[in-house]
């Protein structure tokens, strides 16, 4: 297909920063905290540890690094909002201090946005389109964070067709944060794959990825080392990040403009190609 034009733009985020997208593709690392995610939970429980693996994601062309201190796989136990700010509050305000990277808080409570904001996060990425604690949209709005309203299947009756559904839970959140008083340019969308959607939907919503495009807002996505890619390649691999890195390319292509993923430099020399590729295909020189 021929390639689609990222939405791009500047996303303002929070303590008076931008992220300027489009000509190339924006990666956002994911550092999380927790003794329990499906793929790096244990690995960084130590502040140092943490801090160490973000700055190691920076140095390999990450521009954000997304901590989160509760997984979010499926069947993961929650956990208790102090327990949770025990966890990422002392990553953020280290990281924060050390690097001039942009930070994103991955929570839906508004308490832990709030606190995480303060400590020296830019970002809010909330994995319930701001619809499990609408008063994080408040805290988005008040602090001038970015916030990144993600959609999911889960605790809901989905519609039938995907792009649909994805209409219809985004439009939701967008009203949500313009209620709150969230400013456009501080918003992007993301459909939120592997979240109550199985292997078909995943593939659809790739397939069908440049029809959310209508809503208006940069894209963010995030397929990296999901379950749905590693049926996909027909193996358990924990670590399908070739595999992932061709998902991103496919959505690179369809539109999208920030990509959530573990490894940086498979999924950055991937996109740098896509990159070449869309430059190319519209007459200009890489």
């Amino acid at each position: 297909m021929q390639p689609i034009a990222p939405r791009g733009g500047t996303w303002h985020v929070g303590h008076g920063r931008v992220l300027e997208m489009g000509a190339r593709a924006a990666i956002m690392g994911v550092l999380n905290v927790t003794p329990d995610s499906f793929s790096d939970g244990g690995r960084y429980a130590g502040v140092e540890a943490a801090v160490s693996a973000a700055l190691g994601m920076v140095a390999e062309g990450a521009e954000i690094i997304d901590i989160g201190g509760e997984s979010t796989r499926p069947g993961a136990t929650p956990v208790d909002p102090l327990e949770e700010q025990r966890r990422v509050l002392p990553v953020v305000e280290a990281l924060a201090a050390r690097s001039d990277c942009l930070i994103s808080i991955d929570t839906y409570r508004a308490e832990t946005a709030r606190l995480a904001v303060a400590a020296g996060a830019h970002i809010v990425n909330d994995v319930w389109g701001a619809q499990k604690e609408p008063d994080i949209a408040r805290v988005a709005a008040s602090t001038g964070a970015g916030i990144c309203l993600m959609h999911t299947g889960r605790e809901r009756a989905k519609l039938a067709d995907v792009i649909n559904d994805q209409r219809l839970f985004l439009r939701e959140s967008l009203r949500i944060a313009a209620e709150a008083g969230i400013a456009p340019g501080a918003i992007v969308l993301d459909p939120g794959f592997g979240f109550e959607k199985d292997g078909p939907e995943n593939m659809i919503l790739i397939a069908r990825f440049h029809e959310i495009m209508d809503l208006g807002f940069p894209l963010l996505v995030g397929t990296s080392r999901k379950r749905f890619v590693r049926g996909i390649i027909g193996r358990n691999d924990p670590e399908p990040d070739v595999a992932t890195a061709a998902t991103s390319v496919l959505m690179r292509e369809r539109g999208a403009d920030i990509f959530r993923v573990h490894n940086v430099p498979v999924n950055r020399d991937a996109l740098a190609i896509a990159d070449a590729m869309r430059a190319a295909a519209q007459g200009a020189t890489w």
